[in-house]
């Protein structure tokens, strides 16, 4: 079905299909799920797959989870999530891809922590780095070297560094997080998307798993420690800076005056989600206490006013989805009581006016299915924003 190259000679159109964001992947994937859980066909699911997997598949060293071999292979495996193994001549020529893309980007992560250089966002973070990878073994290939020997670089990238002097994250990178909004010097993300969120989510989600490394623990404890510090208040409840620059290391107060809006990407419920998995890992129930009330807050009706689309990333089905996953999780019923509600914003939000899954109409069905169904996803496709 698919060949995949580390230099593809792929058209822009046939490099858009294999975007998770927002190319074909995601109404694929949206086809699988819809096909196990008996919404949809498999007739419907195999024609999408097709179109998506059926020509040349980018495996260069720039793909990522949201990109190229792995988002495809990510798409390929959730059609054998019910036990049959479909498009496993596919999978079998990717997975050995991608098991070399995570060795050559480990090398490179390698090569640069040796010249005591910072990490660049695009390293690490969930849509085109090392955490994003991380996210697609620990679903798929979860007894392979190469999910040890990521978790080992996750685990080392929370270790601070020192740099002109000053005290710095691990995980610090000298560049902005968007050309808009500068940071001079650069700056510690904290988000799921691009930040400790997302490194703390992913060893957390390891060790629930029984995977784990020299240190694990330490780095988890780690990053929790670093999100307390950084916790502000609000009358609506905990929350947390998007990012951190020197500046507000130096003063110990971040810059950024009030709670964003409560998305998956930036805002609270990331973050405590991440929190509320790391406490469950770690068996520290105080823990997973304030994460869920931070959480439980998020949703109240003035944050959510802020949320005004309806995608993954930053609008409302990213929160159902991530509110979805923490009430099964929590000690008591306080998140899932919102969810009624949630269900019923994400089914007037407007539509969405293309296909993706980030952003796009496939990643609004894919919540929409579960809040449907009241089940969890058949084929974890939320594990690609590791809340699962």
């Amino acid at each position: 079905m698919t060949a995949a190259t580390e230099q593809p000679n792929t058209t822009a159109d046939e490099a858009s299909g294999q975007s998770l964001a927002t190319g074909g992947a995601g109404p694929a994937l949206l086809a699988i799920e819809q096909a196990l859980n008996g919404s949809g066909t498999w007739r419907r699911a195999h024609r999408l797959v097709t179109q998506v997997a059926g020509g040349p598949i980018d495996a260069g060293r720039h793909a990522g989870l949201y990109y190229g071999a792995p988002a495809i292979l990510f798409t390929l495996n959730a059609a054998t999530t019910d036990g049959h193994d479909r498009y496993a001549a596919a999978r079998q020529h990717l997975t050995l891809h991608v098991r070399r893309l995570v060795r050559e980007r480990l090398t490179d992560a390698d090569n640069r922590r040796r010249h005591g250089q910072a990490a660049a966002l695009g390293e690490y973070d969930l849509f085109y780095g090392l955490t994003g990878l991380g996210a697609l073994l620990l679903r798929d290939l979860p007894d392979s070297d190469e999910l040890a020997d990521l978790l080992t670089y996750v685990t080392r990238l929370t270790e601070p560094r020192t740099d002109d002097a000053q005290q710095l994250p691990g995980w610090w990178v000298n560049h902005d997080p968007d050309p808009m909004m500068p940071t001079p010097g650069g700056h510690a993300n904290l988000g799921m998307a691009h930040g400790a969120a997302g490194l703390l989510a992913l060893l957390a989600l390891a060790l629930r798993d029984g995977r784990y490394v020299d240190r694990q623990a330490e780095a988890i404890e780690r990053l929790c420690a670093w999100f307390e510090r950084w916790q502000q208040h609000s009358t609506h409840g905990p929350w947390w800076p998007q990012w951190l620059t020197r500046d507000d290391l130096r003063t110990r107060h971040p810059a950024q005056d009030g709670p964003g809006r409560p998305s998956w990407c930036y805002g609270t419920p990331g973050i405590a989600r991440a929190l509320q998995l790391a406490a469950i890992a770690t068996n520290q129930p105080a823990r997973q206490a304030a994460a869920e009330t931070a959480l439980a807050a998020s949703l109240t009706s003035t944050p959510l006013d802020q949320l005004t689309e309806p995608g993954i990333c930053h609008g409302v089905a990213g929160l159902h989805a991530t509110t979805y996953r923490a009430a099964q999780d929590a000690r008591t019923s306080d998140i899932a009581a919102q969810l009624p509600a949630l269900a019923e914003r994400l089914r007037r939000v407007p539509s969405p006016d293309h296909t993706g899954f980030l952003t796009g109409g496939s990643g609004c069905l894919l919540a929409s299915e579960t809040a449907r169904t009241n089940t969890p996803p058949r084929t974890r496709w939320d594990a690609c924003l590791l809340i699962a």
